[in-house]
């Protein structure tokens, strides 16, 4: 798949597959907060970062973790797949070279891996 910011991509079934393996990275979801009640992964599975906070905030906005850690393999996801492409872009011009958007988002998640988690429209 691909998106409008050019940013690299993985795809939800990659992302499964990490998870299983227990390979280390970080999981970053960018949605809003009454998103969350819409359709989340399980307790735990990702941090929250909403866009509107790293508008406000940038860098400051991300946990230490992520911020002391930009070797890390860095994993955003939101929606259906822009606004994590948008962060992720931004990440890399940041220095987290590893940083990339889960294509299709939590919406591919839930039709593609688990639909338990919940799926939403935007008005």
């Amino acid at each position: 798949m691909s998106n409008p910011y050019g940013a690299p991509e993985i795809s939800v079934q990659d992302v499964q597959a990490k998870q299983q393996n227990g390979e280390e990275f970080i999981l970053i979801d960018v949605r809003e907060l009454h998103e969350l009640d819409l359709a989340s992964l399980p307790a735990g599975a990702s941090i929250n970062v909403p866009l509107s906070d790293l508008g406000a905030r940038r860098l400051d906005a991300l946990p230490d973790a992520v911020r002391q850690a930009p070797n890390a393999d860095v994993v955003v996801f939101c929606h259906k797949g822009l606004r994590s492409a948008q962060v992720t872009v931004f990440l890399r011009q940041q220095g987290w070279s590893n940083a990339v958007s889960m294509a299709g988002g939590i919406d591919a998640w839930a039709e593609e891996i688990d639909e338990s988690v919940g799926r939403y429209t935007t008005a």
